[in-house]
């Protein structure tokens, strides 16, 4: 492909994320990504990173990149433009890859599969732009940020003094981290088989069964990947599923269990022995963990579609369960690296949605934990009124459930000291190098004798 149609291609896919709107219910970017591509075969490898890489630039810098655009086209020589995906990457290339004024003209120039040719103010911001540095001492934190302002005191609660360093790693492409499937292998092994395949990976600081990978390979292509050695997993999300401290012969039950990440990683922990239902209010979510399932090795999970949070089954179920997860639904703020786009669309009215569905989900699958078992409460959110906030009024609301420790309860699933002295876990890009993640683990009081 020539830089034009890569150019081209970009502006599509940015049209395309624009059009699905905001709220939960969107397709995330990653997925328009991959659908545009797919049904163009003739795209390779290399212009999929090119289109792809520039995709992901607008939208981690989309509030600086509309700072700019409304700076240059206060000096357009002919009226005001619209800020939409075309002028975005403009901007970018301007800014972001300084491309040069014949650049410009080349791949803009309106012929097959390339972008139309730039209008006088288009070629005017292109000039303008070009050399510019993304930040500027006046812009305010929400632009500096690429963060909605209403979100901020939220992220300056959560962050405090390393606000600016934590809002900077959030803005930074997130590494890929592998989980080593001990049910076929260990982490020195699966270092080698993917070494020989040309993939350099790193154990992971915080998490036992983890690998981190230098550079973007193709993983699902590799054997590795494909005999279920090993899945693709943010350290974070490892570190919440051994958190649950599931052990062989356990029953235990991953409440929102999406795909089975989180259940694939319990069923390692409990040497597939004992059982797990994993539980989900979406039937193709659940589908979507058959393949991993069979390719791990598992054979001690079960499958249950709820029709809502307060299904009849959770009722049948009372007390049966070692062990609930609830990786709950939530604004997903701590995936941002990966998701940039979900900053543009999440609405505050999403927040109070989903607080709300958060503490029926509590609500409803406490009823699951046995007397002396352990409720884990997880979300990939960064907000203190999905994460302490919820816990506090769930426990002041059910007064059998207590907070454990972090520092105890690491120390008993991964025999180490934790990261942090906080009472739940709290991980964060720039603290932790992983997504940012909340776990908080609370123990159901046993009966009393008599």
């Amino acid at each position: 492909m020539t830089p034009g149609a890569r150019v081209q291609a970009a502006i599509e896919i940015l049209d395309a994320i624009a059009a699905g709107g905001v709220g939960r219910g969107r397709s995330p970017a990653d997925a328009v990504v991959n659908g545009y591509v797919r049904a163009r075969r003739y795209i390779g490898s290399k212009d999929r990173a090119a289109i792809a890489g520039l995709v992901y630039t607008v939208l981690r810098h989309r509030a600086q990149l509309d700072w700019w655009l409304a700076f240059a086209r206060e000096g357009a020589a002919r009226g005001r433009f619209a800020i939409d995906s075309r002028r975005r990457v403009i901007a970018a290339l301007a800014i972001v890859e300084a491309w040069p004024a014949p650049e410009f003209e080349e791949s803009f120039d309106g012929s097959k599969f390339r972008p139309a040719a730039l209008e006088q103010g288009e070629r005017h911001l292109a000039g303008a732009l070009t050399g510019r540095s993304l930040e500027h001492p006046e812009q305010p934190d929400g632009v500096r940020f690429n963060t909605p302002d209403w979100l901020l005191p939220s992220l300056h609660q959560r962050f405090g003094d390393d606000f600016v360093r934590e809002m900077a790693a959030l803005g930074q492409p997130a590494a890929v981290d592998l989980r080593v499937n001990t049910l076929k292998t260990d982490r020195d092994a699966a270092r080698k088989a993917l070494a020989a395949a040309g993939v350099t990976t790193a154990p992971t600081s915080l998490s036992p069964v983890g690998l981190r990978v230098e550079g973007r390979p193709n993983l699902p292509a590799l054997a590795a990947f494909k005999d279920g050695l090993v899945e693709i997993q943010d350290e974070g999300s490892q570190l919440a599923a051994l958190l649950v401290g599931a052990k062989p012969g356990m029953r235990v039950c991953d409440f929102c269990a999406g795909a089975g990440g989180k259940s694939l990683a319990m069923a390692a922990a409990m040497q597939n022995k004992g059982h797990i239902v994993a539980c989900d209010v979406s039937g193709p979510r659940l589908e979507g963990a058959t393949k991993r399932l069979r390719r791990a090795g598992v054979h001690n999970v079960e499958r249950r579609h709820l029709e809502n949070e307060r299904d009849t089954w959770v009722k049948r179920q009372a007390g049966a369960f070692d062990r609930v997860l609830i990786d709950a639904p939530c604004s997903g703020t701590g995936t941002w690296r990966r998701n940039p786009d979900a900053r543009w669309t999440l609405t505050p009215g999403d927040i109070g949605e989903l607080r709300a569905l958060q503490a029926r989900i509590l609500g409803s699958a406490a009823r699951l934990v046995k007397p002396g078992g352990r409720l884990v409460y997880v979300t990939c959110s960064l907000l203190p009124e999905e994460n302490e906030s919820q816990v506090e009024a769930f426990v002041a609301a059910a007064p059998e459930f207590r907070p454990l420790p972090l520092a105890a309860v690491w120390k008993e699933t991964l025999g180490t000291a934790p990261p942090a002295g906080d009472p739940c876990l709290r991980l964060s890009p720039a603290r932790q190098g992983t997504d940012g993640f909340f776990v908080a683990v609370l123990e159901r009081a046993a009966k009393q004798a008599g």
